[in-house]
C-alpha cells in the first residue's frame, strides 16, 4: 500500500526485476495515471488505483487475455456491492455500470522471447467519485456510490477484487480460455446489437456477433464478418 505515487503500473515496471510471485500495488493517489493508448486517468482519494504484476508463464498473446480475465474479477467483485443487472463488461476493457463507465483495465508487458518476463494488469475503479471534466469521453464516468451501490474502502474491494482475479486464472488453468471467453461474453455490453469499432484507421459498424478465441472483437457487416484486434466501441 503505497500513500502517493506517480502511477501504480510505472510503480509496478520498476519492481519488476525484484517480484517472485503475483504482487498487488495499490496508492491511494496517484500523479501521472495514465489508461489506454496514453490518455489520462483520473484517481481521486477513495476510489481504487491498483496493479498486479506477475510472471504468467504465456506468449504475448496469451498474456494479452488475461484482460478478460480480469474484467470478468471486476465484474464478480462489483456484482457485490451493486445489482449485477447494472453491470456490464464493454470490448476491450472497460466495465459499465447503469451505462457509464466504472472501471478501465490497462495491460502492459515486457519480454523478448517466445513467452513475457512479466505482465502488469492495471485497474482503476470508481468506487466513491465520479472523475469530474471528463468531456471527451465516450461513456460518460460513474461510480459505484453514484449509481447507488454500497460504500466500500478502496483496499477491501481490492482483497475481493483479488480473490476474483485468482479465481479466474483457476478457471483458465483447468477449462481453458474458452470458458472464460464464455463468461465474459454472458456480460457483455450489446451482444447482438449494432454497434461501431473505430481503429486507427477506420470506422466499422456491424452486429456484435462475439469475441473469438484470440479476443477479437467480430462484428457482422455488409461485407461479411470482421476480427477487430483494437478499437475503441461506440453504441
Amino acid at each position: 500500500m503505497l500513500e502517493t505515487v506517480d502511477s501504480t503500473m510505472a510503480e509496478a515496471a520498476r519492481r519488476a526485476a525484484l517480484i517472485d510471485q503475483p504482487t498487488w500495488i495499490m496508492a491511494h493517489t496517484q500523479t501521472a495515471a495514465r489508461g489506454r493508448r496514453g490518455r489520462a486517468w483520473q484517481s481521486p482519494v477513495g476510489n481504487l488505483n491498483a496493479t498486479l504484476i506477475f510472471r504468467p508463464d504465456a506468449t504475448p498473446a496469451e498474456a494479452a487475455r488475461r484482460s478478460f480475465l480480469a474484467a470478468n474479477a471486476l465484474f464478480a467483485a462489483l456484482a457485490i456491492y451493486v445489482p449485477s443487472e447494472k453491470l456490464a463488461l464493454k470490448w476491450p476493457n472497460d466495465v459499465l455500470l447503469s451505462g457509464g463507465k466504472v472501471a478501465g483495465i490497462l495491460l502492459e508487458s515486457s519480454g523478448q522471447g517466445p513467452y513475457v518476463d512479466w505482465l502488469s494488469i492495471g485497474i482503476g475503479v470508481n468506487l466513491r467519485h465520479v472523475p469530474s471534466g471528463v468531456t471527451d469521453a465516450a461513456f460518460a464516468p460513474t461510480s459505484l456510490m453514484a449509481a447507488g451501490g454500497w460504500e466500500v474502502e478502496p483496499g477491501d474491494f481490492l482483497a475481493t477484487l483479488a480473490d476474483a482475479y485468482a479465481t479466474q486464472e483457476a478457471k483458465l488453468k483447468e477449462l481453458g480460455f474458452a470458458r472464460i471467453r464464455q463468461d465474459w461474453l454472458s456480460h457483455a455490453a450489446r451482444l447482438g446489437e449494432m454497434i461501431t469499432a473505430r481503429t486507427m484507421r477506420e470506422e466499422i459498424t456491424g452486429i456484435f456477433d462475439t469475441i473469438d478465441d484470440d479476443g477479437n472483437l467480430v462484428l457482422i457487416t455488409g461485407t461479411g464478418p470482421r476480427a477487430i484486434s483494437a478499437a475503441d466501441v461506440f453504441f
